[in-house]
């Protein structure tokens, strides 16, 4: 009978100190183990009891959704040799577990493709070139691939020259109408466009690498839908400045967003930034200097009064310039402001980023050019998506024609 159990190989570890979970298995008087390529703390691994009790951490249900996936893997492949020889060696097994037979006929296996990019990602996510956030996008994007290629070719990795258009729509379709993710079947258009990217993107690593000579996903042309943004006007803005909520909690959400409206910074972003960010220029002004988490591009940003006035209420009380709250309570408490001030739309927080590039910088006459620089965009056509052409000035520019045909 074939046993498997998950253990923590102490002695191998990564970066951030931690461990990597190999598989142990087990038939009859044979014993071999084999890596997961999946690292946790040992404090989390004992915590979490070996990852079987309810999981809080988005990291965590990742890791454990991917073992359960090994562990399945693990089953079928040892079924598949077992129907051709009774009399098989773990040692087998582990190779087809490896896919060297694979390798060996056709090329790098497309896992190992995956699986080199996100070890060369997870080295710029070390040194906050990159984020965890987007790390763990990476790592769901193989796993998802892992589950297509075993659902639809009966193989849980193949060598990337079996890519081809079918693979590549079938994959798409089964992104949009198949896939299961925290009981919801089917990912929504942007998000799967957003997941071919990635292995777009991996591949293209691969390429650069000389592992591959070219890249199979290049005939890939799925579109984002662009929507539109949610923004403050200025009136709003003003609301919610001048508004008095007596409530700690709320004043503390209120300072967060608004230092995020006149700076333009994301969340990751802002709660990041230190006193070490804040410098000051040859003209006596000061400036906010940082990378972006998502994409390590420059995002410099001078101070505006209220920006001013933010940092110095909360300076000292905290590591960073601003106070820290997730995402999710952010935009919890940010509906109870909208409520409040009588504001009818979706508040988040990625509502502030869009409203420094609406109202703060292009409704008051900046330029898209040092809008888009200051939002650490790489081409003014990501800063459009955010930026919307204000009627005022459609208006002011048009006044100027007709002033001149009237001339």
């Amino acid at each position: 009978m074939l046993k498997i159990y998950f253990y923590l190989k102490s002695e191998r570890v990564n970066g951030r100190d931690e461990s990597c979970i190999c598989a142990r298995i087990h038939y009859k008087q044979e014993s071999i183990s084999v890596s997961t390529g999946k690292y946790i703390s040992k404090e989390r691994w004992n915590f979490t009891n070996k990852l079987r009790n309810v999981l809080k951490l988005e990291k965590e249900k990742v890791i454990r959704r991917s073992l359960d996936l090994f562990h399945l893997t693990i089953e079928k492949k040892f079924n598949e040799l077992i129907q051709h020889n009774t009399d098989i060696s773990l040692l087998n097994l582990r190779d087809e577990l490896k896919g060297k037979r694979i390798i060996k006929e056709n090329g790098i296996s497309i896992i190992e493709v995956l699986e080199m990019h996100i070890e060369y990602f997870r080295k710029k996510v070390s040194i906050a070139e990159r984020s965890q956030a987007t790390l763990q996008k990476y790592e769901r994007s193989k796993e998802l691939l892992m589950i297509f290629t075993l659902k639809e070719y009966d193989n849980v990795d193949f060598a990337w020259s079996k890519i081809d258009s079918p693979f590549i729509f079938n994959l798409e379709s089964y992104l949009k109408y198949e896939s299961n993710f925290k009981g919801r079947i089917g990912i929504k258009n942007n998000s799967v466009v957003k997941y071919m990217r990635m292995y777009k993107t991996a591949f293209n690593y691969a390429v650069k690498m000389g592992k591959l000579d070219r890249n199979p996903f290049d005939i890939y042309e799925g579109k984002l839908n662009i929507k539109n943004a949610v923004y403050l006007t200025p009136e709003e803005l003003k609301t919610i400045e001048t508004k008095k909520f007596g409530n700690e909690r709320l004043e503390k959400v209120k300072d967060i967003f608004l230092f995020c409206c006149y700076t333009g910074y994301a969340p990751i972003d802002a709660c990041s930034l230190t006193v070490n960010n804040l410098v000051t220029d040859n003209n006596n002004d000061q400036w906010i200097q940082t990378n972006r988490a998502k994409t390590s591009i420059r995002s410099n940003v001078p101070i505006l009064p209220p920006v001013q006035k933010i940092i110095k209420k909360y300076k000292d009380q905290q590591t960073g310039l601003i106070p820290q709250l997730s995402n999710q309570k952010m935009n919890e408490y940010l509906k109870e402001i909208a409520i409040l001030c009588k504001i009818d739309k979706n508040l988040t927080w990625y509502a502030a980023r869009h409203t420094f590039a609406t109202t703060v910088t292009l409704g008051n006459g900046v330029r898209i050019e040092n809008v888009s620089s200051m939002m650490g965009h790489t081409n003014i056509l990501q800063t459009q998506h955010y930026a919307k052409v204000l009627d005022s000035n459609v208006k002011e520019d048009m006044n100027k024609l007709i002033e001149k045909y009237k001339n």
